[in-house]
């Protein structure tokens, strides 16, 4: 009887980190805007979303949406 092993390990990079604290900077100040509408962003999840797509874009080590 094989037991499978847990895969650990960190879902989200360094820079992944980094873009998010710096979008929830400007959600704090108030100054996050959304994408096209340009609305400002009123939840903490959305800013966080919205860190995690920038460093998407960039590059950095972001699992894929979920769809």
């Amino acid at each position: 009887m094989a037991t499978k092993k847990k895969s650990s390990g960190r879902k989200y990079g360094a820079a992944a980190g980094k873009q998010v604290e710096t979008e929830m900077h400007e959600f704090k100040l108030g100054k996050l805007k959304s994408g096209r509408s340009g609305k400002k962003v009123t939840s903490r999840k959305q800013a966080i979303a919205i860190g995690l797509s920038e460093a998407r874009k960039k590059g950095a080590k972001v699992p894929r949406k979920k769809s």
